[in-house]
């Protein structure tokens, strides 16, 4: 899956920050193959800080070596890294950051450290080595993680899960994460992963009334392109890409693309 090339990127900069998505998540799941892992991973610069909003797993870590190249950046300028969750497809690759300070909430790296190994989305050895790192921040529904960027208590995906707004001049953005991670579940209000469909309903909503709270919000979910409402209806702010190049033939030179948009 392409990260979005800057050219025809929108302009998603709100609040003294320029944003950027290094990597598009997706709105889709694996029928036999376990979970994609295509999660969304945004890239905020301004106020002095470099920071990343969730940095997905392994398999993205290319992307995000390019994605930071062609703004002339490397691991090592990143000032922040902040966690919407502590699901692998979110939250792996802090470990990347050897300078910046990793913001995850509390209650949710309590959470994750509690869980049963091996039967749980938890990445149980990085979570633990989160829990001892001295670049840990854990913060709490209220905080401030950045200058203009709060964070919202938003349960349901995972019990300590954030949302992070970053309130702008005209409008604001709002980084879900995945308390909704696509379109269908906003529009539904119904959540495909959560252990408690009620609590997840009521995080939505209060997502929803943010999102109206002011014109030109634009929203990001944790698997799904950015996208603002018109007329009460989500737009997205640009098409989807992503595809599948699969070795069916006798050599490795000829491969069939299965373009899943």
């Amino acid at each position: 899956m392409n990260a979005p090339t800057p050219a025809v990127a929108p302009d998603l900069g709100t609040g003294g920050y320029l944003v950027d998505i290094l990597v598009h998540g997706y709105p889709g799941k694996s029928v036999c193959h376990g979970g994609l892992g295509w999660s969304t991973i945004a890239l905020l610069r301004g106020h002095g800080r470099i920071a990343l909003v969730d940095v997905g797993c392994f398999g993205q870590r290319d992307p995000i070596l390019k994605g930071l190249a062609r703004v002339g950046l490397t691991p090592a300028d990143v000032t922040d890294v902040i966690l919407s969750h502590s699901h692998w497809d979110h939250s792996v690759n802090w470990v990347m950051f050897p300078k910046a300070r990793i913001v995850i909430g509390e209650e949710e790296l309590a959470w994750s450290l509690a869980e049963p190994w091996g039967t749980t989305p938890v990445p149980e050895l990085y979570v633990r080595e989160l829990d001892r790192s001295p670049k840990t921040v854990r913060v709490k529904a209220g905080d401030e993680v950045l200058p203009g960027i709060t964070c919202h208590h938003a349960p349901g995906h995972t019990p300590g899960h954030l949302v992070f707004v970053l309130e702008g001049e005209k409008r604001d953005l709002i980084l879900t994460g995945d308390a909704a991670k696509n379109r269908a579940e906003i529009l539904s209000l119904e959540a495909d992963m959560t252990y408690d469909p009620a609590v997840s309903r009521a995080s939505m909503e209060a997502i929803w009334t943010m999102w109206r709270k002011r014109p030109g919000t634009i929203l990001v979910p944790g698997h799904d392109m950015p996208m603002v409402l018109d007329a009460d209806e989500p737009r997205y702010l640009r098409g989807q890409e992503a595809a599948i190049s699969s070795w069916f033939d006798r050599t490795l030179d000829k491969t069939t693309l299965f373009q899943l948009v």
